[in-house]
């Protein structure tokens, strides 16, 4: 019986708990509240965005996926990433689904290669590849061949030359820009995402159009993620995530 007394009495406290968090979002939409060991980030969900990753995301948080994962990677005056099962920065749910960008939306179709720093490595990334460099001695030989070619393909716009790495781009997406706050999928390429996510501690323009930004951080609980983040690598962890949706 005493048993049975203190089972009621946690989902008592569970159904309030969950009232509770529903009551401090004084919004309509879909919301993520992630419980950790150093307080809660509050994240506004979009999935008029992002509809698969949202869905995605929704779905590990309501099956437990994320409790007692840790932040396993932090960097001051940039992100904070989570949702490796395994805490390496390697792991996973187990399957990969594609990206969820419109480039268009972002910018990127108008933006030449040449004029953007934040982009410089890709371009260089596509030489290499089309001149099927191996190696740096190989890349010193070719110089001039590599010089040849990034004047070819200095015109092309940013969307144009990570289309030729392998990005796939939805034109029918409201895709967001990278800002301070923002919700991204870490991903190790194109089309790599799981379940690892990061937020933002500072705009990130040079993210644009190679990660799926997916929600937006309570400027609230700007200072719990700060926490985290001075706290370094593996030194915090979700306790839960709870998915709240206010119809009103």
């Amino acid at each position: 019986m005493r048993v049975f007394i203190n089972f009621l009495f946690f989902l008592l406290l569970s159904i309030v708990s969950c009232k509770d968090h529903s009551m401090k979002i004084q919004k309509k939409g879909l919301f993520a509240i992630i419980e950790t060991d150093k307080g809660n980030l509050i994240i506004e969900l979009f999935p008029e965005v992002a509809p698969k990753t949202v869905q995605n995301f929704v779905r590990l948080s309501k099956e437990g996926f994320y409790n007692g994962v840790v932040f396993h990677r932090v960097i001051p005056n940039f992100m904070a990433q989570t949702g490796d099962p395994t805490g390496t920065g390697s792991g996973g749910p187990g399957y990969q689904f594609e990206d969820e960008i419109n480039a268009d939306a972002l910018g990127l179709d108008k933006l030449k290669i040449s004029e953007s720093p934040y982009y410089e490595q890709y371009l260089m990334l596509l030489v290499v590849q089309r001149l099927k460099i191996q190696d740096q001695n190989e890349f010193n030989l070719k110089r001039m061949q590599v010089e040849r070619e990034i004047q070819k393909l200095k015109d092309l716009s940013v969307k144009e030359v990570l289309e030729q790495l392998g990005y796939k781009y939805k034109s029918n997406l409201n895709s967001i820009s990278g800002k301070k706050g923002s919700v991204g999928m870490a991903n190790a390429g194109p089309n790599t995402n799981g379940s690892q996510f990061f937020i933002n501690q500072v705009d990130t323009p040079h993210l644009n159009g190679l990660h799926t930004f997916f929600g937006q951080l309570f400027e609230e609980s700007f200072p719990i993620l700060d926490k985290i983040i001075a706290s370094g690598d593996r030194q915090s962890k979700i306790i839960k995530i709870t998915i709240v949706e206010n119809q009103y």
